[in-house]
């Protein structure tokens, strides 16, 4: 939503403002030329193969609404906006890689690290999610080494079987997002190991020896992640002593945001009962035998803690298996606003990125990353149509420039920031973004994981497109 998408690093998928209809479904949309034949050589015959890598917010949203389209329905996170007739009901097969065994809720990383029971909730294998229970999806544990865009070929290694083999594609959603270091996301790949990893950190900052001594726990880095980490921390283990260090005079100081949301989030997590330590870099961190480590900062003094999380914004985008040319400097995927790869890659035009793992303005969050999905979940079936000739031209829907906002969980409040809202801070703002579990069954009941043969609205008058439009951002922002 991303925060961690972790959206603006941790923050809410539904931070201000929200994407409205008006801007899924704008009125000047972008017409491509299209050849019917471009896609396969007869869609009658054959199944539209639809490879989607990563199945984490936004490769969901592209599979789960292009699914809702081709079956001729509405979409799961928007009412079609014009005649339903402008439907028609296509095969399509899709093929999920991930390298976890389940969808894991990203920007409630925090609390999963300080609760054992919200982590056992946070992490649902793809075998109990309803919404997957369908006979045109396949999801494999695995990763892409590489893919040929001019033969629409990419090479999957299954790691279950070991085996690594080519498979072919008519349209590919890079949707990997980026890789996170340790003690801020789980670096498991199944769900036990991953319960194991949990279970380790939370022993260490809440209920193990740290605790019992009074050693405390002390938070290294002051962006959204930082914030975030110690936050939890704090709220659910009220006895434990929360330290963050950060190395700048305020915090988020590498987001485009205005002082006031850091001296929000300053105040915030005093409330908390956290110590936040500003214009200090921790030049050392030695732990001794007694699980005691002792921290060397930049002004000479020295800090004692219990356990130490590293919560620095390091992070690596998940595109080696991409042609290089299609990446910047930092491994981005660069894009065209309709979501295809930019630059001269041979049938650039089927190959789309959405979420963290694309270049685009404003703060990664998962609420952006399921927008993106939705979008491309859209255009790929508008190329579908072209190629069948139901229409002349694939009309595209284009993702706008997004400006700053984020949403900000700091224990039982959160800030929220955006250009036209400007910056609040309360228990309602957490109630709205995040409820009481960081956002999970918002984005669950968002993206309707729990629901099979999902059946969305359809609007049929401006009377009816107004009332379901104002019904999605309710839900959006409370269900």
């Amino acid at each position: 939503m991303k925060s961690f998408s972790f959206f603006s690093r941790f923050s809410n998928p539904f931070q201000l403002p929200l994407f409205r209809s008006n801007l899924v479904f704008p009125a000047s949309s972008c017409a491509r030329p299209f050849h019917n034949s471009e896609i396969m050589s007869s869609v009658t015959n054959a199944s539209v193969k639809v490879l989607v890598v990563g199945g984490a917010y936004g490769g969901l949203s592209a599979a789960l609404n292009l699914l809702d389209l081709s079956r001729g329905k509405a979409t799961r996170m928007a009412p079609r906006l014009g005649d339903p007739t402008d439907r028609k009901k296509v095969d399509i097969k899709f093929r999920i890689v991930d390298e976890r065994d389940g969808y894991f809720h990203l920007i409630g990383s925090p609390l999963a690290f300080a609760s054992a029971p919200e982590a056992e909730r946070f992490w649902v294998k793809y075998t109990d999610i309803a919404a997957l229970r369908d006979d045109a999806i396949t999801v494999i544990q695995g990763s892409v080494s590489k893919i040929d865009p001019a033969t629409k070929t990419a090479t999957i290694l299954d790691s279950k079987t070991k085996k690594q083999y080519e498979e072919s594609y008519d349209f590919l959603i890079a949707a990997s997002g980026l890789r996170r270091v340790k003690q801020v996301v789980p670096q498991a790949l199944t769900k036990e190991e991953y319960l194991e990893e949990a279970k380790k950190q939370i022993e260490a900052v809440g209920v193990g020896e740290g605790v019992q001594n009074r050693k405390g726990v002390v938070v290294i880095g002051g962006g959204a992640v930082g914030i975030e980490m110690a936050s939890e921390i704090a709220l659910v283990h009220p006895t434990q002593r929360v330290t963050l260090i950060h190395s700048r005079e305020r915090l988020l100081s590498a987001e485009p945001l205005p002082a006031e949301v850091a001296e929000y989030a300053v105040a915030a997590l005093r409330r908390l009962g956290v110590e936040v330590v500003l214009g200090h870099r921790v030049n050392s961190s030695v732990q001794y035998a007694d699980g005691k480590y002792l921290l060397k900062l930049s002004d000479g003094t020295k800090r004692t803690a219990g356990a130490v999380i590293w919560a620095l914004s390091k992070q690596q985008a998940s595109s080696s298996y991409l042609p290089k040319d299609t990446l910047d400097e930092d491994g981005l995927v660069q894009i065209d606003s309709t979501l295809h790869f930019k630059n001269d890659l041979p049938n650039s035009k089927y190959h789309y990125a959405v979420g963290d793992i694309a270049k685009w303005s404003g703060i990664k969050r998962c609420g952006a990353a399921m927008h993106m999905g939705f979008l491309a979940a859209n255009n790929i079936y508008q190329d579908i149509l072209a190629s069948i000739g139901f229409i002349k031209a694939p009309k595209y829907v284009t993702f706008p420039e997004v400006p700053p906002m984020i949403a900000l969980a700091c224990g039982k409040e959160a800030i929220s920031y955006s250009q036209e809202e400007g910056a609040a801070v309360g228990e309602d703002i957490m109630k709205m973004f995040f409820e009481g579990d960081l956002g999970f069954r918002i984005c669950w009941d968002y993206l309707q994981l729990g629901k099979e043969n999902v059946v969305a609205e359809d609007a049929e008058t401006p009377e009816e497109v107004k009332t379901l439009e104002k019904k999605i951002d309710v839900v959006a922002i409370s269900a």
